[in-house]
């Protein structure tokens, strides 16, 4: 592309106009950034502006100033909208924004924009705490679940939203988007329209011993590795997006133990067979109501090793097949919603299937759909 301030083998018409010329002759465009900043659960931190009259909500971020960089920008109305100085560790995604997107506010005279989303990191509970916002400009914030967020969005910065911290959980490269809609490869997380749910256990401790003998064992879930070291995830593609969660199930009354019911929750969800299933600890549900409020039980955390991965099949639970994912093991964590106990969580069946199995320590890396086919496993 040719550029004014640099010679160049190929002129363009335009390069022989005279300065002026040539400068009104470029496009123009608005310049924004925004932040993808959650909580330790994985929620998304909205801000409720009270200048838009379609209630709707935005990330924090703001309008690029003349001759501000959009990573100046980005920090600049972080500091302005929440009263925090974040650092910004990744671009997450790249948007380009048409003139006339159904988006835009009826009349209003944009050329188009491009828009920057930065990684704003994760925030502490002491963080959380001192967010202050200039109430002229902002009403209210909330961290909610993607799917909430999708709701709370315009349409077009849902997309881009979701883009965004699907590039960070899914450690893939800046997404690229025109209008909300990728223009390269379409990554898994965002193919299979994968969210983060809260889950209300996630900063539960996980008891090391055995469960008490009085404790019933309602469900078992586990860490299950391939050779490299990654874990499987599976995630249910029901109506609002996909949910991950490890593989695994509530307790049935043909499993004689827990260790049962992971081998035939795992079959029948991600058809896997499983090897040396190992006992991590476990989390005391004090209310069972998810089970029909039948009090206080243990949910089980195990860890086991993958022997082989069969082609996908439909869940005879749900009537439909599981998207089969294959992560890290703190990625898988950040995905399930558990914050820094699931991260723990993980550190500790890494640590048991390097012991029990010499795996080695999988790193973060691009989350890989296992094919429909299955996967041959060495």
């Amino acid at each position: 592309m040719t550029s004014p301030l640099s010679s160049s083998d190929h002129v363009s018409p335009h390069a022989a106009l005279p300065a002026t010329q040539y400068a009104a002759s470029r496009h123009a465009a608005w310049l924004g950034a925004a932040a993808i900043i959650t909580d330790e659960a994985g929620r998304i931190l909205l801000v409720h502006p009270t200048y838009r009259e379609d209630d709707s909500w935005l990330l924090p971020g703001g309008v690029v100033e003349p001759g501000e960089h959009p990573h100046v920008t980005c920090r600049r109305e972080i500091t302005e909208e929440l009263g925090l100085d974040l650092p910004l560790s990744a671009v997450l995604a790249v948007h380009s924004f048409s003139r006339n997107h159904p988006d835009l506010r009826p009349g209003l005279p944009c050329p188009g924009e491009v828009r920057f989303v930065f990684d704003g990191g994760i925030l502490t509970s002491d963080q959380v705490e001192a967010i202050r916002l200039p109430h002229e400009e902002l009403s209210e914030y909330a961290f909610v679940e993607t799917r909430d967020a999708m709701q709370r969005l315009r349409p077009v910065d849902g997309k881009i939203m979701l883009a965004a911290y699907r590039a960070r959980l899914g450690n893939t490269a800046t997404a690229h988007l025109a209008d909300g809609r990728h223009i390269l490869d379409v990554p898994a997380l965002d193919r299979l329209d994968v969210h983060v749910r809260y889950r209300p256990l996630w900063d539960s401790p996980l008891h090391r011993g055995p469960v008490p003998g009085p404790l019933p064992v309602r469900q078992a879930w586990a860490w299950c590795f391939v050779p490299d070291g990654r874990v499987v995830v599976v995630a249910d593609p029901g109506p609002r997006g996909a949910l991950p969660m490890l593989p695994g199930g509530t307790m049935e009354s043909t499993d004689a133990t827990p260790e049962d019911t992971l081998h035939r929750e795992a079959a029948e969800e991600a058809q896997l067979t499983l090897a040396d299933p190992v006992r991590l600890g476990w989390v005391l549900d004090e209310t069972g109501e998810v089970y029909g409020g039948v009090g206080p039980n243990a949910r089980l955390r195990l860890a086991a090793r993958v022997t082989a991965i069969g082609p996908a099949a439909v869940d005879p639970a749900t009537d439909r097949p599981f998207a089969r994912l294959l992560t890290a093991p703190a990625q898988a964590a950040a995905l399930l919603g558990w914050g820094p106990p699931g991260v723990r969580q993980a550190q500790l069946a890494m640590e048991a299937a390097r012991e029990r199995w010499g795996l080695p320590a999988a790193r973060a890396a691009a989350v890989e759909e296992i094919p429909t086919e299955g996967m041959r496993l060495s």
